[in-house]
């Protein structure tokens, strides 16, 4: 798990050091003195292959220590450096690593206002000593660099044989600074040709606010070797020495100084921090941090890295695990990181960074992975081989593996490898490498190129340049900068460049000044400003240095904070705030945001000298939230709060229906007036395009949608902006229906269809909403459910559907459309063709001796299609054999056979022609002969004569021939007058006949002919003429045989009864009951010309009685009584005594009953049972007589007796028992019983809970509630209308303990009305009643569906309508 640095480079791929510099006079200096003690007796000092030791120095006191192990500087932290060139001649020094076994001293601090040392107990190597005495705090930090100080004093001690150390650079620190000692991440193996010189690395990122107290920590390292950027190892090849190095804390690049870094505000999230720890090679170790959940609606995120930019989420495996667990007791969230196995490269510093919405906390914390003492060779063919073969990690190169071995050598000097790679490949051609790396079993042979690309350039001495540029040079904005080198020829020509483009002086401006000192040349940017900052180059004939020019920007600070504004929308927002310098580059943020402020923005910045303004001129909802102004030096925020008007709805959105096509206008009205909306149908947001146009003018809103459609029906809303509150409406497109018939391409909206076959019809409609069709043929309406036809209706058409036609199916069928736009209506006939129908029976009109003439009626029915002409057949009447007798359609309904036998009977018939077929043939016609005439009636006399009637008796003629006889003719004429008018249109074949119409006190002559086959005979004529004027004839009623005795009638039977009676003309029938008129509702009376007819549906007693019939003809007059007797079951007998008791014998005594059932009592029923069962067993039945001794009863039981009555009906209902009982024993011990008169519970009835007037809904079960009192146990009769309901299945009635109740079903407008409830018993009668209203009834789609025709619809919807008006 190495992490990953970032460095700087410069196009040669040598690192780079920058210090900074200032151009303000340095403060007083301190002194500083450097010491290089020589290592003690005990212990030489190697000078070959190994460097210096570094040794961490104190820091002053301070309140309170501050750890930074990190590689990454903490903020408010400044790290100097001084850098100090030390020449070192004839010596080799080989780098090596301390040993993981030896790990630095801890340094000792102590609190002292002195300058403090450290102290160093086993001091290994040269030990570095600085005094740094506590400076005063400068009013700036200012960081010079010092060539030849005035006043600090610096002595240097080199042990022999070294030379003695010259100091070349001493960075005088004006303030107290940090500076933090930063171990390198990873040993990094170097070549070293001449001895390191000592480095110290200055580092200065941007300026935070100064700590409280200074802390200062030097380290003196050796100058730390170039490496590449993929950490290659090396050998110990001499090379020239490194030039400075950049140092950038972790590797940030030079351009991300001075920019800030986003990080969330620090919040106290953690509870418990990860401590860092050592752990050695191989071992485990956790680390622990924990969040208090208490406040936290979820769980917060946790991210684990290693240095700056690995996230340690995708590296869990073998080696690293991370754990989450959560206490809900405690609401603690515990996270843990397990390393298991740890590597000697898992060293280094490691963060844990906790969020939760807007909170941030992190921490940061090291880990050491100390090496196990050994020792062994380091061979560089081991370390660009594949490590973990076979395993986990295999395929991975062990680049470490090179860096810990080199850092485990053993000191001694002889030892180096049998055979050195290195030399070998540098010697070796390209294309030899392949071959040398598998001699020598080096598997990274790309690697190991990379390195031997760098080791093989080597520095050249320049020849121009004595002394080239440095690296990197820092100015001030506004400073001025020099860089200069020294040539080693003067007379070279020198040229400078600025990012590849020549810079040529210019006499007018002072910007750039090219100066000369001997061999100096120095080039002076005056003004440095932001496009300075480039890089330069200098070329002096054919060789060219290069630097870099960074200009540094001083911090612009706020000095005037942005107040917080509250204001509402549509009001002017002005944000001011004040910069300490005059034109600086601020930039306005919202949220974080940067403001937009183009020429279209809402937002317009303004600065005048050190203020800058952000104005909105017109807020809205949107502007709320935190307004930013951020300047180089620091960031102003002020909270901004845009709140709405109060929303005022003047004119709200109304309800619409509209006509399909039509024009739609919405119009609203709200307040404030400047307020935009949004409108929206059925939830989804309405543009405006060239139907629908969205309009605002102020406080108006109006939506215009030009022709309105189907879609556009549905719940509009306006919202608007920036308010909760909506306005809504509903809109209702309606289209009127219509039926499309054009589109049937039948004439005259005529369908055919053959007989037999299947008819479908479709025709397309429209209409919205949707109408309810009804296919109607006549009065009858098709449903979608019939059999054979039917109708079906779809979203566009509706269809009529006859599987068979028949042609009962012709005819007009009428289509009702219906919905809320009006009702349309079209008809569309059905023509259903066949073959005809049969001709009617052929007439035989006159017969000849061998012919005939004959003649029929077209068929009834053409089969739909008009009649082409008729085929005749004939036969004999014997025989079976019809005869075609033409084959050329006779188009006639007449013709004449011929070529007949005379005196051979003959049958014809005829068949019909159309163009579908040839129909069936008609019914034979009647024989006929061919023969003459018979002769004529004989003995025509007048039977009867009324007003307009004269009725005719003849006998048959005397000869009547072979042709027979086919019937009569009747005929009569006004007297004096020779018209014959004919009375019978068809012959009659009776001898009788009534002339019928004619005019009263008329005298006519009447005739009769003899018709067969052959004509009509000779007339038969009335010799005189008749008085056409009736004979009265006095009325006679004839009284059938059964009712001239009394009828009788059980209850709830019919009673119907015809009387025939007499009389001309026809009599006046009367009928009255003991001499009153006969009530029509109880008793239904119909007369007739010749009887009468008395029907009563179900009798009652009432209906008992003698009823009067009277028949009265002018002054003739007939009576006649029919005495008619309703009988029912008797009540039970009365005052059943018990007499005397004697023996084994009970003297009974009673009365007859009260009720004999209007009938006479033909006996009674006497029961006794024994007191211990009450099973009651029969004594004697059919008695006569009202006493009766019941004898062989059982000594020592008790008995009860009961008595039922009978007549012709039958036993009475209930029964009278004896109160007392009668017990039997021996003779000598009966003990008689005393006598207690008894309470008359008796009493008539009356209701304790009337009727209360009711209302129900139509289609619902009601009910009618009342409650009665009564002894005995009244008949109960409920009525509606004051008409008895009896046995209709549309109620039910019940009565339970006095509680009576009427259920209606599913009532309908028509059971409205007054209902009452009668109670009667012997005592008397009560009488209740209520009223009864039906709310509602049947809508118009089910009174379809019943098939209930639309004229009986129309008339039960108006009488709905006239019963609902009055009531509202």
């Amino acid at each position: 798990m190495p992490e990953p640095t970032k460095k700087d480079e410069t196009p040669n791929g040598e690192k780079e050091s920058v210090a900074t510099d200032s151009s303000e006079a340095p403060m007083p200096t301190p002194e500083i003195s450097l010491e290089v003690s020589p290592p003690p007796p005990e212990q030489p000092v190697e000078t070959e292959g190994k460097d210096p030791q570094p040794i961490e120095v104190i820091k002053p006191v301070q309140p309170e220590p501050v750890e930074n192990g990190s590689k990454e500087p903490e903020p408010g932290a400044v790290v100097v450096g001084a850098k100090e060139q030390v020449e070192s001649v004839n010596s080799e020094v080989k780098e090596e690593a301390p040993s993981p076994c030896s790990p630095p001293l801890p340094a000792t601090v102590k609190e002292e206002a002195e300058p403090v040392v450290t102290e160093v107990n086993q001091p290994p190597e040269p030990v570095v000593t600085v005094v740094t005495p506590p400076p005063p705090p400068p009013p700036e930090r200012v960081v010079t660099d010092v060539t030849q100080p005035p006043e600090p004093v610096v002595t240097v001690v080199t042990p022999p044989p070294h030379p003695e150390p010259v100091v070349t650079e001493v960075t005088q620190l004006p303030e107290p600074v940090v500076a933090v000692v930063t171990p390198p991440p990873q040993p990094v193996v170097t070549e070293v040709t001449q001895p390191p010189e000592p480095v110290v690395t200055l580092v200065t990122p941007p300026p935070p606010p100064p700590p409280p107290e200074p802390v200062v920590t030097v380290q003196v390292t050796p100058p730390p070797p170039p490496a590449d950027k993929d950490d290659d190892a090396t050998t110990n090849t001499p090379s020239p020495p490194p030039p400075p190095v950049w140092s950038l804390g972790e590797g940030q690049a030079p351009e991300d100084l001075d920019k800030p870094v986003d990080t969330p505000p620090l919040s106290s999230l953690l509870i418990e921090r990860p401590q860092g720890g050592s752990i050695t090679v191989g071992g485990d170790i956790s680390f622990v941090a924990k969040v208090e959940a208490q406040d936290l609606l979820r769980k917060p995120t946790i991210k684990w890295f290693k240095g700056k930019w690995m996230d340690l989420a995708s590296k869990t495996g073998k080696h690293l695990q991370l754990k989450e667990t959560f206490d809900r007791r405690t609401k603690i969230h515990t996270f843990e990181m397990h390393i298991i196995k740890a590597k000697d490269n898992y060293a280094g510093n490691y963060r844990c960074e906790v969020t939760y919405k807007d909170k941030f906390d992190s921490c940061s914390f090291d880990l050491e992975v100390k090496e196990l003492e050994q020792s062994q060779s380091v061979d560089i063919r081991s370390a660009f081989k594949r490590s973990s073969e076979g395993h986990e990690d295999a395929g991975d190169l062990d680049f470490s593996g090179l860096l810990k071995h080199r850092n485990q050598r053993e000191p001694k000097q002889d030892e180096t490898p049998e055979v050195d790679v290195w030399e070998i490949l540098k010697s070796a051609r390209p294309d030899q490498y392949e071959k040398i790396a598998f001699e020598y079993g080096i598997t990274d042979l790309r690697g190991l190129l990379k390195r031997l690309k760098k080791t093989k350039k080597e520095e050249k001495k320049s020849e121009a340049f004595a002394k080239k540029l440095d690296p990197a040079y820092q100015a001030d904005k506004g400073g001025k900068i020099r860089l200069m080198v020294d040539l080693a020829d003067p007379t070279v020509e020198l040229k400078w460049y600025k990012n590849g483009q020549e810079i040529r002086p210019t006499p007018n401006q002072r910007k750039f000044i090219f100066e000369q000192k001997g061999t100096q040349r120095i080039l002076v940017i005056n003004n440095c400003g932001l496009n300075d900052d480039a890089a330069y180059s200098v070329a002096a004939g054919e060789e060219k240095c290069t630097t870099e020019l960074f200009v540094k920007e001083l911090p612009v600070k706020i000095t005037k904070e942005i107040e917080a504004v509250k204001t509402t929308v549509n009001e002017r927002i002005e944000l001011e705030c004040e910069v300490s310098e005059e034109g600086a580059q601020v930039k306005w943020c919202k949220n974080g945001v940067e403001v937009p402020t183009g020429p279209r923005s809402r937002y317009r910045v303004k600065s005048e000298g050190l203020k800058h303004w952000l104005i909105i001129d017109d807020a809205s909802k949107e502007d709320t939230g935190t307004f930013s102004l951020m300047a180089s030096g620091g960031t102003s925020e002020a909270k901004v709060q845009v709140e709405l008007k109060p929303l005022k709805i003047i004119q709200d959105l109304q309800d619409m229906t509209v006509l399909l096509g039509q024009p739609l206008k919405m119009h609203c009205e709200i307040f404030p007036g400047n307020v935009p909306g949004r409108w929206y149908r059925n939830g989804q947001l309405i543009q405006s395009n060239d139907r629908i146009n969205i309009l605002q003018r102020a406080k108006n809103h109006r939506l215009e949608i030009v022709n309105s459609t189907i879609h556009d029906a549905g719940d509009y809303t306006f919202v608007p902006e920036g308010y909760s509150q909506s306005l809504c409406a509903k809109i209702h497109i309606v289209d009127p229906p219509r039926v499309h018939l054009e589109s049937l391409n039948f004439p005259d909206n005529t369908v055919t269809i053959v007989a037999g076959n299947k008819l479908r019809v479709e025709i397309p409609i429209s209409g919205e909403p949707a109408p309810r069709v009804v296919w109607m043929k006549g009065e009858r309406v098709i449903l979608d459910s019939g059999h054979r036809v039917r109708a079906e209706t779809f979203s566009d058409h509706t269809s009529l559907t006859i599987d068979i036609a028949e042609k009962e199916d012709t005819g007009n069928y009428k289509i009702v459309l219906q919905n809320e736009a009006g009702e349309a209506g079209a008809s569309v006939k059905v023509k259903v063709v066949d073959i005809p129908d049969p001709p009617e029976v052929p007439l035989v009109t006159e017969v000849g001796g061998d012919w005939c003439s004959m003649t029929w009626e077209p068929p009834i029915y053409d089969g739909g299609s008009p009649i082409l002409g008729y085929f005749i057949e004939r036969k004999k009447k014997q025989s079976s054999r019809w005869m075609r007798l033409n084959f050329d359609l006779n188009k006639e309904t007449t013709f004449e056979p011929k070529k007949m036998i005379e005196g051979v009977p003959y049958e014809v018939r005829v068949f019909a022609v159309n163009a579908i077929g040839v129909s069936k043939p008609s019914e034979p016609s009647k024989a006929f002969v061919p023969l003459a005439v018979t002769s004529e009636p004989t003995m025509l006399v007048v039977d009867d004569v009324t007003d307009t009637t004269v009725t005719m008796k003849w006998r048959p003629p005397d000869t009547i021939g072979a042709a027979g006889l086919d019937g009569y003719l009747v005929e009569y004429c006004i007297e004096g007058t020779d018209d014959w008018r004919v009375t019978n249109k068809e012959l009659t074949e009776k001898t009788k006949y009534t002339i019928t119409g004619l005019p009263p006190e008329a005298k006519i002559l009447v005739r009769v002919r003899a018709i067969n086959a052959a004509g009509a005979s000779t007339p038969r004529t009335l010799q005189h003429s008749i008085l056409v004027k009736e004979v009265i004839e006095p009325p006679k009623i004839r009284i059938p045989r059964h009712l001239k005795q009394t009828y009788t009638r059980k209850v709830g039977e019919a009673v119907n009864l015809v009387i025939p009676f007499m009389g001309k003309p026809r009599p006046k029938v009367s009928w009255l009951k003991e001499g009153e008129t006969v009530d029509p509702t109880q008793v239904t009376i119909r007369n007739t010309d010749c009887d009468s007819i008395i029907f009563i549906r179900k009798a009652e007693r009432k209906h008992s009685g003698k009823y009067d019939m009277k028949v009265e003809v002018e002054n003739h007059v007939d009576t006649a009584i029919v005495d008619i007797q309703i009988v029912d079951l008797p009540g039970p007998p009365q005052c059943v005594k018990i007499d005397e008791v004697w023996g084994g014998n009970v003297a009974l005594d009673w009365t007859p009953p009260k009720d004999n059932g209007n009938a006479a009592i033909t006996g009674y029923t006497i029961q006794k049972a024994d007191k211990k069962t009450m099973e009651w067993y029969t004594c004697i039945e059919h008695y006569h007589r009202t006493c009766i001794t019941i004898t062989e009863l059982v000594v020592g039981n008790e008995y009860y007796f009961r008595i039922y009555s009978e007549n012709m009906v039958g036993l009475s209902e209930g029964a009278t028992q004896t109160k007392d009982s009668a017990l039997i024993v021996k003779e000598g011990m009966q003990l008689k019983n005393p006598e207690y008169i008894d309470h008359d519970f008796k009493e008539p009835p009356k209701f304790t809970q009337p009727l209360i007037n009711t209302f129900a809904i139509a289609g619902y079960n009601a009910t009618l509630n009342c409650s009665v009192r009564a002894n005995p146990r009244p008949k109960v009769i409920w009525m509606k209308n004051k008409i008895a309901i009896i046995d209709d299945p549309r109620y039910r009635m019940f009565s339970n303990q006095g509680v009576c109740t009427l259920e209606i079903r599913k009532p309908s407008p028509y059971d409205g009305g007054m209902y009452s409830c009668k109670a009667i018993n012997d005592l008397g009668d009560a009488l209740v009643e209520c009223k009864l209203e039906v709310k509602g009834g049947f809508t118009f789609s089910e009174l379809m569906q019943r098939g209930v025709p639309l004229h009986l619809i129309d008339k039960y919807m108006s009488e709905t309508k006239a019963v609902e008006q009055p009531e509202k």
